[in-house]
């Protein structure tokens, strides 16, 4: 019988580096910040390079390892870019949160073509850059690495709550991407894997929890009748990144307080 693994082990992190994508807030935040507890050096990759700063500032102030790099997902350069200064820092590249995503909530009918663009490059084409990114990286160091892109109930149903098409698509989208690409990549050693959060209380769905009569819909859609913070998410991330979850590739787990079970 083979040994068990030390259970204290099996979720860190120490002395990898993880690139988080849309990591200066939300669900992103909370996963730079569990990573860095971890054991990771974690870059705080995003848009508002500011805000990322201080995020990493109150990592580092914690007696964690964490910096802040400049991104935009949708611009091929700046990946390129922000992907190859954090690997000539720190020397390797173990894991990718590709958390970076938009919505914008509009009936189908009156969606401009220019609305559907930006949703499609953020949560579709920066989950394809950042993942091509990491993995030239990876592949190249010969290294074993984890690949965790966000994805959501929304990818996974029709959602039916509220119009929505840009986004349900795109999640839908990296939902096979993260399966597509961890069969293609398998062979180097690299799990793809995603997780496919419900409601979460951060910037991009307060409308959503600030609107009585459309909260009780989705409490009653929730056979939990409550919904999962920016940790709660974070937590499976670390999972999916970590060596308990060392077999599980292609997988993603949803965490949506029973959505998807009905």
């Amino acid at each position: 019988m083979s040994s068990l693994p030390d259970p204290s082990r099996l979720l860190r992190l120490d002395g990898e580096v993880a690139i988080v994508t849309g990591g200066a807030r939300g669900i992103g935040a909370a996963t730079a910040e569990l990573m860095a507890a971890a054991g990771a050096i974690v870059v705080v990759a995003d848009r508002d390079e500011a805000e990322a700063a201080a995020l990493a500032a109150t990592i580092a102030a914690r007696g964690h390892a964490a910096r802040a790099v400049a991104i935009d997902v949708t611009d091929e350069a700046s990946v390129a870019a922000a992907f190859a200064a954090a690997r000539e820092r720190h020397g390797r590249l173990d894991v990718l949160v590709n958390n970076a995503g938009i919505a914008l909530r509009r009936p189908t009918a009156e969606l401009s073509r220019a609305d559907w663009d930006k949703v499609v490059a953020v949560n579709l084409t920066g989950v394809f850059l950042c993942a091509q990114a990491a993995a030239r990286i990876m592949i190249a160091d010969a290294r074993a690495g984890r690949i965790v892109n966000t994805a959501s109930i929304m990818g996974l149903s029709g959602g039916g709550l509220y119009p929505n098409i840009s986004y349900q698509a795109t999640k839908g989208a990296v939902v096979n991407l993260t399966r597509a690409l961890a069969v293609e990549w398998a062979g180097h050693g690299i799990r793809v894997n995603a997780v496919a959060p419900t409601w979460v209380r951060t910037e991009l769905t307060k409308a959503l929890f600030e609107t009585p009569e459309l909260l009780a819909r989705m409490q009653a859609v929730s056979p939990l009748g409550r919904f999962p913070g920016p940790a709660d998410v974070a937590s499976a991330m670390l999972f999916l990144a970590s060596g308990a979850s060392s077999f599980v590739t292609g997988h993603v787990l949803a965490v949506d307080s029973g959505f998807l079970a009905q």
